[in-house]
């Protein structure tokens, strides 16, 4: 249900609020934040919005820089982790015009919403739902540094078999085994529960959380199916919520996609389906794992595009030390049911057909969700207007273990790419379906191409201690 002003100005009352917090995000998918004495707002606040500077968030902006926050108050909740009592929304980035505001193409809240009227126009479906995955560790220490002289991280979790010397209590995990492990060994049991907890105070109905396969630390929450945009603003505060309650219970959480060498990386998969008038797009008993001939579409959308997706839902170079063959990390571009070593995986057990879906395994949670989502919605909506469908591309369906397979047969598999670079490349040169409709903005391409190629760069020029280890006395 909608929020008026009014309830806003009522809840404020009601709770004691005494700060209202403006959550904006910027081009890597990082909260900012600008905050207002909650005696100061208004019925003003909604219409003239927040003034701030596009280009300090990383937008390239043709237009002036200077731009206004307009605040969505069906997002309002009330902050946990601030001491004084704040309620917080996020909402969107406008344009000033005179007489009115416009929307900032390149903002990715506006995105998302635009890429939900393009679905909308085509006729194809009215409604995405989505479930992203959110897998993360909890550290009890990290620490890095990057100095001429000192090139080093460390990290360290007390249940982790590398302290099986000196844990003093035989608690510790071993390698590679910590999936749905119990207590004593799943010691952040409570911190998981408490952020589940506030996810759902939150709004944000959540399916489940346990322990991941990694023993250093791995864990995971899912959430349940949420329509697209809504579900971006969700991630975000998901993520939000497992960093700040890390912190309290005096652990530090990272979603970072390879945090530990040797060990499963962090993934955020995507499940996804389509629906039209309250009706499943998806769903077909007499095809391919009861699955309509829209969804192989729109599969063949995603695998068609796969490469260049990288560049948006896997978009920092650690992203490809996690797609790596033999940690149930997908390498193959392919579509099959229960097979976790393709890119596209459609779970058995969604037997419902409002329920019948697929994964897509590729993402990980560096990216900018609103980026993420609509850009899988325009490459998947790029399959089923172009008819693309994966069998008829020799993409499976690959009802095998590809890791498995001999080196011969691997050859004549596809695979994703397996550098930031090289995905970037594919973005460069593979990028039309994502300005269909403008949706995605040249500009924002181009832009974020360059602040990623930038990184790229810069990382490059860094000596790495396993080249001390390699080379030194070479």
């Amino acid at each position: 249900m909608s929020k008026s002003v009014q309830q806003i100005i009522d809840l404020i009352k009601e709770k004691d609020i005494k700060m209202v917090d403006f959550k904006m995000v910027d081009i890597n998918g990082q909260y900012r934040h600008v905050t207002i004495p909650a005696n100061h707002f208004s019925e003003k606040t909604l219409t003239d919005g927040i003034g701030f500077d596009a280009s300090n968030y990383g937008y390239a902006v043709v237009e002036k820089s200077d731009m206004v926050f307009i605040p969505d108050p069906d997002t309002a909740v009330i902050d946990p982790f601030c001491q004084v009592p704040t309620l917080s929304m996020t909402g969107n980035a406008m344009i000033i015009d005179n007489p009115e505001n416009r929307p900032l193409a390149q903002y990715p809240r506006n995105i998302v919403l635009a890429a939900e009227q393009y679905m909308k126009d085509s006729g194809i479906a009215d409604t995405m739902l989505i479930l992203p995955e959110f897998e993360f560790h909890l550290f009890d220490e990290v620490g890095w540094e990057v100095q001429p002289n000192c090139i080093g991280m460390n990290l360290d979790v007390d249940r982790s078999y590398w302290n099986s010397a000196t844990d003093g209590k035989g608690c510790v995990v071993p390698k590679q085994k910590n999936y749905h492990i119990a207590k004593p060994f799943d010691s952040t049991y409570e911190c998981r529960s408490e952020m589940c907890l506030l996810m759902e105070e939150a709004g944000i109905n959540i399916k489940y959380h346990h322990p991941e396969v990694g023993a250093s630390g791995q864990f995971e929450i899912e959430p349940q199916l949420g329509q697209m945009s809504k579900m971006a603003d969700a991630s975000m505060m998901i993520k939000y919520i497992i960093r700040n309650t890390a912190l309290k219970h005096g652990k530090t959480a990272t979603l970072m996609p390879k945090p530990v060498y040797g060990e499963a990386g962090n993934g955020m998969h995507v499940h996804m389906l389509l629906m039209k008038d309250g009706e499943p797009v998806f769903s077909d008993d007499n095809g391919y794992s009861h699955l309509s001939e829209t969804a192989h579409y729109f599969m063949g959308g995603l695998l068609k595009h796969i490469a260049s997706l990288c560049a948006i839902t896997n978009p920092s170079t650690n992203s490809f030390k996690r797609l790596v063959p033999g940690f149930e990390a997908p390498v193959t571009v392919g579509y099959a049911t229960s097979n976790r070593s393709a890119v596209i995986r459609i779970p058995a057990y969604a037997k419902s057909p409002n329920l019948r879906r697929f994964e897509i395994r590729n993402p990980d949670a560096t990216c900018n969700p609103y980026f993420c989502y609509a850009a899988l919605l325009m490459a998947g909506l790029d399959g089923v207007k172009n008819k693309i469908h994966p069998k008829e591309n020799g993409w499976g369906p690959y009802d095998m273990n590809l890791y498995h397979l001999s080196d011969e047969e691997k050859a004549k598999l596809k695979h994703l790419p397996t550098s930031l670079e090289e995905a970037l490349d594919a973005l460069e040169a593979d990028h039309d379906y994502l300005t269909a409709g403008g949706v995605f903005p040249e500009e924002l391409i181009a832009n974020f191409i360059k602040g990623k190629r930038e990184e790229c760069r810069e990382i490059a020029k860094i000596p790495h201690p396993v080249e001390f280890e390699k080379y030194y006395n070479l």
